[in-house]
């Protein structure tokens, strides 16, 4: 179903017919406390109660001066609250702008002087950071603190519920009209302000169901805040782990599974980071997670032997999904467990990519030929053959249309044709000849050489299955258009002392492979640089000065 511009659509009216068919129904469950004897103790707002609560808060902020288009940077934890506050700005079609609060004070001031929004919502520190740097906040005329307020002054939770409750009209917005802002994770760049529209959400939230064939009477784990919405936007339970998701690396497994056992969790949206944890803890007890009936991993490429690792704690049917996407577009291609493990694994432990399937209902996905240069018009002639590695363009009306005020990004990331836009992806890959899709890596993370150009993911492929390696990672040193391939590896943490043994080892499985052979440089890093976002992705141009350092 493709929504035309004139549709009127409002993320937030899932919740409202939820509450009416089905008002004593679980929304939001979350982690309270522990008890005397450690077990986690759980509060709830059925969807009558989200209803009422989200409706409350919109006739506050309305009297804030939070109105129709004010962009409100959200900057709290996931909790009861964050979702009351989410669905009230999209209710009255405000603009909330999704920061994570463990991002750090630099990112968050960059994100402040990129949106200049007109209101914020954030935890106490972030009201000092007002007082701090005046000039960055100069556009913020409504500023509410979550918890305590101390010396600063202004309004609080506690101010915004003392309105008296009313039933506001949900917005009129249109398709087209502005519901949300997000921002790239920022590895390879600054960080980009990327525009979802109430059409765009909707569309992602649909395709979401569509394609994983998701039911509203199941039960949603929201481990990822830009995820944590779409359970009761779909007349599903949400339920908030116990975890920092702002540090996905220190997560506890073990209060993972706890919360799917507690809760009977059904449907999980997560990072491979995260999966990586529970699937090792798993397998090392031998735990199961029945209720289970499929994970869908997203933001990062996902080693086909962690998918194995995890896919062994499932029952039935359940499966593993990979899916690929971007903050502009998500998600665009998906491939479950039992294809990867009785297919793909194979030829990806091989180097030839990581498969990352076929595109999801509605997408429209091409590989176009590898340039840095902007393209500005869509035509036939840019497109590659089967089997050629090129870069990902997609289309479709859950792909962002553009950044925020950013017509230089704009330029290099978008392509017309005719009404409609293509996204530029970033990243490279193949079609096989059964309609497969394969990912290679970033555009950005290409070594070119006098050798020809190595790509990330294959190359790495091959040294990652050394059982001694956790991961590896490829960077270029040396001039621009004639790079020397380096390898760069974290090892198992019970390996670190057999360095000189590992590396001959690693040099012997390069050589045996034609898109390896000539990388004769390892290097071994204790723990390779990632994201904050998902702990996943390798930053490999931090990583590339560092060995740049080493070789000196």
């Amino acid at each position: 179903m493709t929504l035309s511009n004139e549709t009127i659509v409002n993320v937030s009216s899932g919740v409202t017919e939820t509450a009416k068919k089905d008002p004593y129904k679980r929304a939001v469950v979350y982690p309270e406390s522990r008890n005397q004897n450690g077990r986690l103790t759980y509060s709830h707002f059925t969807f009558r109660q989200l209803e009422q609560e989200s409706d409350c808060m919109a006739a506050g902020l309305e009297k804030a001066g939070v109105v129709r288009n004010t962009k409100t940077i959200l900057m709290i934890k996931p909790c009861l609250d964050f979702f009351s506050l989410a669905f009230a700005l999209l209710k009255i079609g405000a603009i909330p702008v999704l920061v994570d609060p463990g991002m750090g004070i630099t990112p968050l001031l960059r994100c402040v002087k990129e949106t200049r929004p007109e209101a914020f919502i954030g935890v106490p520190w972030t009201r000092i950071l007002k007082i701090l740097r005046p000039d960055l906040f100069k556009s913020v005329k409504t500023f509410i603190t979550t918890g305590q307020r101390l010396f600063w002054g202004g309004m609080t939770m506690e101010d915004i519920r003392k309105v008296p409750w009313i039933t506001p009209a949900i917005a009129d917005t249109q398709a087209d009209d502005t519901a949300a802002i997000l921002f790239t994770p920022g590895n390879t760049g600054p960080a980009k302000a990327v525009v979802y529209t109430h059409g765009n959400l909707t569309a992602q939230f649909r395709q979401i169901k569509d394609q994983f064939d998701i039911s509203s009477d199941e039960i949603d784990l929201a481990t990822l805040s830009s995820f944590a919405l779409f359970g009761p936007a779909l007349g599903m339970t949400s339920v908030i782990p116990d975890m920092d998701p702002a540090h996905l690396a220190l997560v506890n497994p073990q209060n993972i599974i706890e919360t799917i056992f507690d809760q009977g969790v059904t449907n999980m949206i997560t990072s491979p980071a995260l999966l990586d944890l529970v699937g090792r803890y798993g397998q090392n007890n031998r735990i199961m997670l029945s209720s289970l009936k499929r994970v869908i991993s997203v933001g990062a490429p996902f080693q086909p032997s962690r998918v194995e690792r995890f896919a062994k704690m499932l029952s039935g049917t359940a499966e593993v999904h990979t899916s690929y996407g971007s903050t502009e577009a998500m998600p665009i291609l998906s491939i479950g467990s039992n294809e990867i493990l009785s297919e793909t694994k194979g030829l990806s432990e091989k180097g030839y990519g990581n498969c990352i399937g076929r595109p999801i209902k509605e997408i429209d996905v091409r590989l176009i030929q590898i340039t840095d240069s902007p393209v500005s018009i869509f035509s036939d002639d840019l497109l590659l053959p089967h089997g050629e590695i090129g870069e990902f363009i997609v289309k479709g009306d859950l792909v962002s249309r553009n950044y925020l005020e950013n017509s230089e990004h704009d330029t290099l990331q978008k392509i017309k044709e005719n009404s409609e836009t293509w996204h530029r992806m970033g990243d490279l890959g193949w079609m096989d000849k059964n309609n497969r899709y394969w990912f290679c890596g970033r555009k950005s993370h290409r070594v070119i050489t006098e050798q020809g150009t190595f790509y990330s993911i294959p190359c790495e492929a091959i040294f990652n299955t050394h059982p001694d390696v956790y991961r590896s990672a490829l960077v270029g040193i040396g001039s621009e258009e004639n790079k020397t391939p380096v390898i760069c590896v974290e090892l198992e943490e019970s390996h670190n002392l057999e360095q000189n043994r590992i590396e001959m080892e690693l040099l012997a499985l390069a050589e045996k492979n034609v898109i390896t052979q000539n990388i004769k440089t390892i290097l071994f890093h204790n723990v390779l640089p990632v994201d904050d976002l998902h702990h996943t992705k390798i930053i490999r141009e931090e990583l590339a000065i560092w060995a740049e350092e080493q070789l000196k």
